[in-house]
């Protein structure tokens, strides 16, 4: 099943940039923008790291279009990023380096998603981002009694080209269904009334 682009347009990333994502909900958050691309998907982790993206539990359709890639370390990780970036019929690039990103290095993954036309996003651990990426995104799940979907808090905290805003939003990642969520007392239209 694709992801209905309509109602996930708010979180669809800009193509030909690369983007950053944090927090424990950024894997949730990389699943939803891989079933949004329709081109071959790169993931890229390093070797030695204990987990790899949930492969049983892919939106259907995401599987196929997956490539795994584990380099050895740091070095290798940001070259293999930086040439998948620039690899023509690459939908998205996901990388998750250890380390923080030089603004050297920030700088190389953007020129090389403006050469592939690719989208570019970068797992970073909280404070680790570069200065050249266009949007970063902090992701946390909200613990709930559902266990169907999971509420999420995204926020984008840092957005070049616009404002940054707040979602609560409902996540299904089998399904890749996303809805923001009402805040409480809130209503979207207005309440039926008994005559």
């Amino acid at each position: 099943m694709r992801c209905d682009l309509a109602s996930n347009a708010a979180f669809a990333l800009s193509r030909n940039r690369v983007h950053e994502a944090e927090g424990q909900g950024r894997r949730s958050f990389a699943l939803l923008q891989a079933a949004l691309h329709a081109d071959a998907l790169i993931w890229i982790i390093p070797g030695h790291a204990p987990h790899q993206p949930m492969l049983r539990g892919l939106p259907e359709g995401v599987g196929e279009r997956l490539h795994l890639i584990r380099p050895a370390n740091e070095t290798d990780l940001l070259w293999a990023t930086e040439e998948a970036l620039r690899s023509k019929g690459v939908g998205l690039v996901i990388a998750e380096p250890e380390r923080p990103l030089s603004l050297i290095a920030g700088r190389r993954l953007q020129l090389a998603a403006e050469a592939g036309r690719t989208t570019g996003l970068m797992l970073i651990r909280e404070g680790q981002g570069s200065n050249a990426a266009e949007t970063r995104w902090h992701c946390a799940p909200i613990a709930s009694e559902r266990r169907d979907s999971t509420l999420h808090h995204w926020k984008l905290i840092k957005n070049k080209k616009g404002t940054l805003t707040t979602w609560t939003v409902h996540w299904n990642g089998k399904t890749t269904a996303v809805h923001p969520v009402s805040a409480a007392g809130e209503r979207h239209q207005p309440a039926e009334t008994s005559r």
